[in-house]
C-alpha cells in the first residue's frame, strides 16, 4: 500500500469518525436547545395568562391556531402545580403520531380553579432540527471532498521529490557511477538525498575495491595451482614403482583440482553477483541440454542410469557459457545423487526445465539446498546448486526444489 493510500486512509477514518461523534452530539445538543425555547415560549404565555387574569380578574379570550393552543378546565385542585412535558398525539389531518410540548398550570378566578394547558406542536421544532441536521452532514461532505482533493493535490506535490528519489535509486546497480540526488526544499528528503549520495559513492568505492582483488586474486592463485600440478606430474616419473609415493601424488593432485575448481566457482559467483555477464545471445537450449547428455553418456551408462529427456525446440535470450554451466551443473548433480539402476528424467520446453532423479537418502534439506557450502554427501564442492541459483537470478528465473514419489526434482522456470 503506498504512502498516500495509507494516509488518506487513516485520515478519512478518523476524520468520520470525529465528524460522526460530534453530529451525534451537535444533535442533542441542538435538540435541547430547540426544547429550552418551545419551554421559554410556553412560560411566557403562562406569564401572559396569569398577569391577564390579575388584572381583569376574569379568563382571557382564547385564540387557538394549528401551532398552538389553549384548554381550560375547572378543576378541583387547590395547589398550583406547573407541569412541563412531552407527549405523543394523532394528527388526523397527517394520519400520523406527532409530539407537542404541554405546559400545564393552575390559575385561580373569582375564587374558582382552572387548569389551564398549554400546547405548542414539536414540528417546527422538529423540522428545523432536521433541516440543521442535513445542511450539517451536506457541510461534513463537502469538508471531507476537499479535504481528501486538498490532501491528495498537497502530499502529491510535497512526496514528488521523494518519489523523484525511490525512481533514481530503484535501477541503481553497484557498478554504476555513484548517485547524484539534487538538494531538495524539505530537509527531510534533503537529509535522505545527501545519505543515499553518500552510501552509493562508498558502495561504488567498496564495489571496485572488491573487484579488483576478486580479479587480482584469482589470477594469482592461477599460477601457483598451475605450479603445482606441473611439478606433480614430474615427481610422477620418479615415482614409478613406489607406490607410496604414487598414492601421496595423487592425492596431492586430487586436491589442487578440487582447489582449482573450488577457485573458478567462487570466480563463477563473483562475476555473477556483481553482473558482469551480458544477457543477450540467442540460443538453443535443447541443443545445449543434448550436448551435455551425450557428453556424459560413458558415466550414465556405467552406472546403469535409465535417462528420459523430452525437449521442445525453442530460441532463448541468454549467455552461451552460462547455459552450459546451467546445464552441466543440473546433469552433474543429478548423475551424482543417483545409485547405480536409477533413473533421471528431463523436460524442457519454452515455460520451465525440469530434471529429476531418483533419490538415494530421502529429501534434501529444503531450507539449505541452495545455499554455498551444502552437501548432501562428501563429493563435491557445495557450490554447484549455489551456482545455479545465482544464474537463474541474474535471468530473471524462478527455481524450485521438490521431493515426491522418491525423486528429487529441480524445476526452473523461465516464466517468473
Amino acid at each position: 500500500m503506498k504512502l498516500f493510500s495509507k494516509y488518506n486512509r487513516i485520515n478519512i477514518t478518523a476524520t468520520i469518525l470525529i465528524f460522526l461523534a460530534g453530529s451525534v452530539a451537535f444533535y442533542f445538543v441542538l435538540n435541547y436547545v430547540l426544547i429550552r425555547q418551545l419551554d421559554t415560549s410556553l412560560r411566557s404565555e403562562k406569564q401572559e395568562i396569569t398577569e391577564y387574569i390579575q388584572q381583569h380578574q376574569q379568563l382571557p379570550e382564547i385564540q387557538n391556531t394549528k401551532e398552538q393552543w389553549i384548554q381550560i378546565h375547572k378543576t378541583d385542585q387547590a395547589e398550583p402545580n406547573s407541569i412541563i412535558k412531552s407527549i405523543p398525539i394523532y394528527n388526523r389531518s397527517e394520519s400520523e403520531i406527532e409530539y407537542i410540548r404541554q405546559l400545564t398550570f393552575l390559575v385561580t378566578v373569582n375564587k374558582e380553579n382552572f387548569l389551564v394547558t398549554v400546547n405548542k406542536s414539536e414540528t417546527e421544532t422538529e423540522e428545523l432540527l432536521k433541516l440543521i441536521i442535513l445542511v450539517t452532514i451536506s457541510m461534513v461532505a463537502m469538508i471531507l471532498l476537499f479535504n481528501y482533493l486538498i490532501n491528495r493535490r498537497l502530499i502529491t506535490s510535497i512526496w514528488q521529490p521523494f518519489y523523484n528519489t525511490i525512481n533514481s535509486i530503484k535501477d541503481y546497480a553497484a557498478n554504476q557511477q555513484s548517485l547524484t540526488l539534487s538538494k531538495e526544499p524539505i530537509d527531510e528528503i534533503n537529509l535522505l538525498n545527501e545519505s543515499l549520495n553518500r552510501m552509493t559513492e562508498q558502495i561504488h568505492k567498496d564495489f571496485y575495491a572488491l573487484r579488483s582483488f576478486t580479479e587480482n586474486a584469482s589470477h594469482e592463485m592461477q599460477t601457483p595451482l598451475a605450479i603445482i600440478r606441473t611439478k606433480v606430474e614430474a615427481l610422477y616419473q620418479h615415482a614409478e614403482g613406489k607406490e607410496i609415493m604414487m598414492q601421496q601424488l595423487l592425492s596431492i593432485e586430487d586436491a589442487c583440482l578440487k582447489l582449482s575448481k573450488l577457485h573458478q566457482s567462487l570466480l563463477l559467483l563473483t562475476k555473477l553477483e556483481n553482473k558482469q555477464f551480458i544477457l543477450n545471445e540467442t540460443i538453443q537450449l535443447s541443443s545445449i541440454l543434448k550436448e551435455k547428455c551425450e557428453e556424459r553418456n560413458d558415466l550414465i551408462d556405467s552406472k546403469h542410469i535409465e535417462l528420459k529427456i523430452d525437449a521442445s525446440e525453442f530460441v532463448m535470450h541468454f549467455h552461451q557459457h552460462l547455459a552450459e554451466i546451467l546445464i552441466s551443473n543440473l546433469l552433474n548433480n543429478a548423475i551424482r545423487y543417483t545409485a547405480n539402476g536409477g533413473a533421471i528424467s528431463i523436460i524442457l520446453n519454452q515455460q520451465l526445465l525440469k530434471v529429476s532423479n531418483t533419490a538415494i537418502a530421502g529429501s534434501l534439506d529444503t531450507e539449505r539446498v541452495f545455499t554455498r557450502f551444502y552437501k548432501a554427501s562428501e563429493t563435491g564442492t557445495g557450490l554447484g546448486l549455489s551456482i545455479i541459483k545465482e544464474i537463474c537470478a541474474s535471468a530473471g528465473f524462478e527455481i524450485a526444489y521438490q521431493y515426491e514419489h522418491e525423486m528429487h526434482h529441480f524445476i526452473i522456470n523461465f516464466q517468473a
